[in-house]
């Protein structure tokens, strides 16, 4: 990091497709790569909280070592909690007992970590600045609550769920704080374009009674995400953004339990990174 350019990082959520993001920031690890910001969306946020504690291999350990367990992410647990992916495994139990999140190496990281979230009330994104990891598991949770098949988050009276229902890519307000060199690390390859979603009269029969102005939001997501793609690839023509993404198609969904399939995505984000890492260096002028 230099006090002449601020670089920033940004992580695309997508469920399980996050295997791609861990394995990149797994090899960023390797080689001591940090920046002054970095903005978590979704399971994005997830994987940043292991990168920004230093615990290489946490976030592939957490994410692959579970899946057998109803309480970690079952259709039993929706039905019991209203979480597909259960909040007591994932938010307490698993940091605080089974796979311990080093709190103490979080706070003393000079990386300030934002986790994007969407108002349901207004239908906006908010960026919440973690200081506090134990405070911040809140938003962390809030942020990779997907609609339908997480709880609505409440937090300080007001409603959240996953961030990238509003802002899928945060590159622009990573360049609001002063960053003027983002890596973006997206869960898609570069030929994706993204649809309407085909759930919205259900996403209506959920939220439109309580939560309006989010179901208006959702509605027009694959516009907000088409338009940030075409500005994030500008940027990139600029010398701006330096994107790191799958070559090809990711062959898994936000729900994966394929175990081989998730190792095998997580080694190719590693190595896409690993490609990349002249240019990296160039980039972020560690050269």
């Amino acid at each position: 990091m230099t006090e002449e350019c601020k670089t920033g990082l940004v992580l695309e959520g997508g469920g399980m497709r996050g295997l791609f993001t861990a394995g990149v920031l797994d090899f960023f690890l390797d080689k001591n790569i940090s920046f002054d910001t970095c903005m978590g969306v979704s399971a994005g946020s997830c994987h940043a909280c292991s990168y920004l504690s230093r615990q290489r291999g946490r976030a592939y350990t957490v994410s692959v070592d579970y899946l057998d367990d109803q309480r970690y992410c079952s259709l039993s647990s929706l039905l019991k909690t209203g979480d597909l992916f259960g909040a007591d495994m994932c938010y307490r139990k698993i940091p605080d007992e089974l796979v311990p999140y080093d709190y103490e190496a979080y706070d003393q990281n000079p990386t300030d970590f934002y986790a994007v979230v969407t108002n349901c009330r207004t239908g906006k994104a908010e960026y919440k600045k973690l200081k506090d990891m134990h405070k911040g598991i809140y938003y962390v949770r809030a942020s990779s609550s997907l609609p339908l098949l997480s709880r609505t988050l409440w937090i300080q009276g007001e409603p959240y769920l996953d961030g990238g229902i509003a802002d899928s890519i945060p590159i622009k307000k990573s360049q609001d704080l002063g960053n003027q060199k983002n890596v973006v690390i997206l869960t898609r390859d570069r030929n994706y374009h993204k649809e309407p979603n085909k759930l919205m009269p259900l996403l209506r029969l959920r939220y439109q009674k309580e939560f309006p102005k989010l179901v208006e939001k959702m509605q027009k997501r694959h516009l907000y995400y088409n338009k940030t793609l075409e500005y994030l690839y500008e940027e990139e023509r600029k010398g701006k953004v330096l994107i790191i993404s799958p070559e090809k198609p990711v062959e898994i969904g936000r729900i994966e339990k394929d175990k081989e399939k998730l190792e095998k995505l997580y080694q190719e984000g590693y190595h896409a990174a690993e490609r990349q890492y002249g240019q990296l260096q160039k980039f972020l002028n560690l050269i």
